[in-house]
């Protein structure tokens, strides 16, 4: 197991031990003998092994150090360089605006002589939008009634940054009112723009909008038959001009109860051309991918197919006009007897021949008006025909609401009936954007 030299010169020789050693000392001054041992390679290099572990381990942590540190760095100028793509990215979308913008205010200025205004006017014109001018808010954004330096009133349509309403469907309702001049539609004076603030300048309509009277229990008394009669011929004169007598042929697309505004006299007033389409030349329909409109007012060809053409307008004057004579609103209409929407309910009392009971409540309605109601029914029900070529022209409507010429049959109304596939409300699951009675949607349909 061990052995170790002795003095040789008092003969002792070699020393070998083959048991267990026991009392081995080191001596200190260097006067004893060294011992050799037999040991395994293992325990020999027992000191040597851990040094080498040691060093092992302080490579893989330097080397994970490094590769982190790395990795950081990596990291750091990924994000830098994101960072700088997405400045550069909304810098040149800034530029683009700007020269959109830019673009734009020389159009209007050379093309359709519309007033700008700064923003620093309209802004103290409106005690800087303090909710005490706020007149309302729909899916594009606030309105404020705002007071110009000369004492003239004005409404303020300023689009929000979340607003369905973008710079298309902005431009839009700006070419076509600019270029848009009859008593029975809404007057544009001027637009602003500067920066991301988008407004469009009205002429201030004190009363409003037509649902904040006619679905009114108690505002709707004073609204007797005489007054809502006006306000159909109105908005059919209205029509009239935008499909035919105008410089251009405009689709409004989204007419509806709370687009109709009031004057100081109750005159009617056609707003809201965002989703307008400008037609040209010969062209009477087109088809669309993206549908906008508002449920109950849309016409079945349209909500469905995406075709749209002069008679989805008068599908909703149709709705309008039984809107009017009734007080109640088509898709929120409720009858025990029934599921039918307010269409559905009164074609089934037209077929009935007990149209009369529709107005036999209303208050402000006489007895000499009665014929002038029934016919106002009758045309209603004309318009919202299912097939579009059974509806007629807004010149016929006109001509019928103003004369005692004989009237045709109506045939059954499309959408008469609430379905179970379409949603209970007044909104669409794709794209929505609500106003204070209504609900204006969007639907983008795959083709």
């Amino acid at each position: 197991m061990a052995y170790t030299s002795l003095d040789i010169s008092k003969g002792t020789g070699c020393l070998l031990w083959f048991d267990e050693l026991i009392d081995i000392r080191q001596i200190p001054n260097g006067d004893g003998q060294d011992i050799y041992i037999r040991m395994a390679s293992s325990e020999l290099c027992g000191s040597k092994g851990n040094k080498n572990k040691k060093i092992i381990i302080s490579f893989t942590v330097s080397t994970g150090m490094v590769l982190l540190g790395m990795s950081l760095v990596v990291c750091v100028l990924r994000k830098n360089q994101k960072r700088k793509n997405q400045m550069k990215q909304i810098q040149e979308e800034r530029l683009r605006r700007d020269a959109e913008q830019v673009q734009f205010k020389e159009r209007q200025q050379e093309d359709l002589e519309l007033p700008l205004v700064d923003f620093d006017t309209v802004a103290k014109a409106t005690d800087y939008f303090s909710l005490h001018n706020k007149l309302g808010e729909g899916g594009f954004g606030p309105v404020y009634k705002g007071l110009l330096g000369d004492g003239k009133e004005i409404a303020v349509k300023r689009l929000s940054k979340n607003s369905r309403q973008g710079i298309k469907e902005f431009k839009n309702e700006v070419v076509c009112i600019a270029k848009l001049q009859h008593r029975n539609l809404v007057k544009l004076v001027g637009c602003c723009i500067q920066e991301e603030e988008k407004m469009l300048i009205y002429e201030y309509l004190p009363n409003r909008g037509l649902d904040f009277f006619i679905f009114d229990e108690t505002r709707s008394k004073s609204f007797g038959w005489p007054t809502r009669f006006n306000i159909i011929n109105g908005i059919a004169r209205g029509l009239l001009y935008l499909h035919q007598d105008s410089r251009l042929r405009v689709i409004h697309r989204d007419l509806k109860v709370s687009n109709i505004l009031l004057d100081k006299n109750l005159n009617p007033k056609i707003s809201d051309f965002g989703m307008a389409r400008i037609f040209g030349g010969d062209e009477n329909e087109a088809n669309t991918n993206r549908v906008v409109g508002t449920y109950g007012y849309m016409s079945p060809e349209y909500q469905l197919d995406g075709l749209f053409s002069v008679k989805s307008d008068v599908f909703s004057f149709g709705v309008l006009v039984l809107e009017i004579v009734t007080g109640k609103r088509n898709r929120r209409f409720f009858h025990p007897d029934h599921h039918h929407n307010l269409l559905g309910h009164v074609w089934n009392l037209y077929k009935e021949g007990k149209a009369e009971e529709l107005v036999e409540s209303q208050v402000g309605y006489s007895g000499q008006n009665q014929s002038e109601i029934l016919r106002s029914v009758h045309i209603g029900l004309l318009c919202v025909q299912q097939d579009p070529e059974e509806r007629p022209n807004m010149s016929y409507v006109v001509m019928m609401l103003g004369s005692d010429i004989i009237l045709p049959q109506p045939k059954h109304p499309g959408f008469f009936t609430e379905r179970n596939n379409f949603v209970s409300d007044d909104s669409s699951s794709q794209h929505i954007s609500t106003t204070t009675n209504e609900a204006t949607v969007t639907l983008l349909n795959a083709r």
